[in-house]
């Protein structure tokens, strides 16, 4: 009866475990390892695995020592269905001692696990178990054990397989071992999608020409390897031709661009970055993030005004007047884009186009605390430091007082 109970609480115990499982892989029953061997009286054999699927995390193995006609009463696969991830192995008891065979014969063998097959090969050779991943030295005559990447060197090292050398301890007689080993696989890193492969996304993202328009294009790759990983597999995407991954890597980008509120970050970034680059003395620098707005017809009316000065104090007057002309079209109102133009049109030696915005707006103000006048004394001011000299100068001055 006590026997009963305990199985039924047992049960009880894995169901629920199954219930509230997350289930975010699985137990690949085609790539498990059945072998079943005979060790001769003091003997060493070593049995490699099948190979491990991509995205294998951690592997359960079951070894069973079976006396002369004994038969396993039920497979390792078979167990683990009612264990629905390695949790239910690794964090109780139940679910260890639920995978143990619930027979095994009176002989017991030493067993040592490998992560290559030259140790391996070393083990059979001359019992060598110093760099085993794994090493059972006690004889027993079965055991279940769970191997899990964070844990066990033998999933750190693993080359996609693993090698079990066993060890008789019968000096008479051959021993019957069962080796059973399942591996879980992770679904998602069975699409390949490691932590180096998914950087390699991330690193190639950053070189293109609409992440490096950002200050900070981290979220904005990471957007466009989500929708890569949710696509293709790491393989079908390396296998892409190179044509084909520019254009899913731009299809991607546009997609992740329209999605969020990267668009106006990005430009709000440029107009910061000109700003600063443009205080510094480096209008060309500065003039290369604004052409990038103006580009991608994002520009506004101040931002034409702010290239149309930068090309002023590189003395490029020509390209001055017409980008401030088309900031002028966007916003007529603008009196910093017309005080700019009549600047443009005075250092290029049209004093007449000049005069005549100086004196329509003299009255007014350019901003709610700064008087027209007074910004063309401290502009003027401003060219006579950085370099730039106009007879006129003194003539705009002189009439407006």
């Amino acid at each position: 009866m006590k026997i009963k109970k305990e199985f039924f609480l047992l049960i009880t115990a894995l169901t629920l475990q199954s219930g509230f499982a997350q289930k975010d892989g699985y137990w690949d029953k085609t790539r498990a390892t059945t072998a079943e061997i005979t060790v001769s009286a003091r003997d060493r054999i070593i049995i490699k695995t099948q190979d491990f699927p991509e995205g294998t995390t951690e592997v359960v193995f079951r070894i069973t020592l079976l006396d002369k006609n004994q038969q396993m009463a039920s497979s390792l696969v078979s167990v683990l269905k009612a264990i629905p991830d390695p949790t239910g192995i690794s964090q109780g008891s139940a679910g260890a001692v639920f995978i143990l065979s619930k027979i095994s014969g009176d002989d017991k063998c030493k067993y040592a696990i490998f992560s290559n097959e030259n140790l391996a090969n070393s083990y059979k050779e001359n019992g060598t178990t110093e760099n085993a991943c794994f090493l059972q030295d006690i004889p027993v005559s079965k055991d279940a054990k769970l191997l899990s990447a964070d844990k066990s060197s033998c999933m750190k090292l693993n080359t996609g397989k693993l090698w079990f050398g066993f060890e008789s301890k019968n000096w008479i007689m051959n021993q019957k071992v069962i080796l059973e080993v399942v591996p879980w696989v992770d679904y998602k890193l069975s699409r390949g999608w490691s932590v180096e492969n998914k950087k390699s996304i991330i690193d190639q993202c950053k070189t293109s020409n609409l992440a490096q328009k950002m200050s900070n294009s981290d979220d904005f790759c990471v957007c466009i390897l989500d929708k890569i990983q949710s696509k293709y597999s790491f393989k079908e995407f390396q296998k892409l031709l190179a044509v084909e991954r520019a254009k899913a890597f731009k299809d991607f980008g546009d997609s992740c661009f329209g999605e969020s509120n990267l668009s106006k970050s990005i430009y709000d970034d440029l107009r910061k970055q000109a700003s600063v680059l443009s205080k510094r003395g480096k209008q060309g620098e500065a003039i290369a993030k604004l052409t990038t707005l103006i580009n991608d017809g994002k520009a506004t009316a101040l931002d034409y005004n702010d290239i149309g000065e930068n090309y002023l104090f590189t003395k490029q007057y020509g390209k001055a007047i017409k980008f401030l002309r088309a900031g002028e079209k966007l916003d007529e109102t603008e009196l910093l884009i017309k005080l700019n133009l009549a600047h443009a049109y005075l250092l290029n030696d049209n004093y007449s186009a000049a005069k005549a915005i100086y004196k329509e707006y003299q009255s007014q103000n350019v901003t709610d605390s700064l008087s027209w006048t007074q910004k063309i004394k401290l502009d003027f001011a401003l060219f006579r430091k950085v370099g730039i000299q106009s007879k006129d100068f003194e003539r705009v001055l002189r009439f407006l007082d």
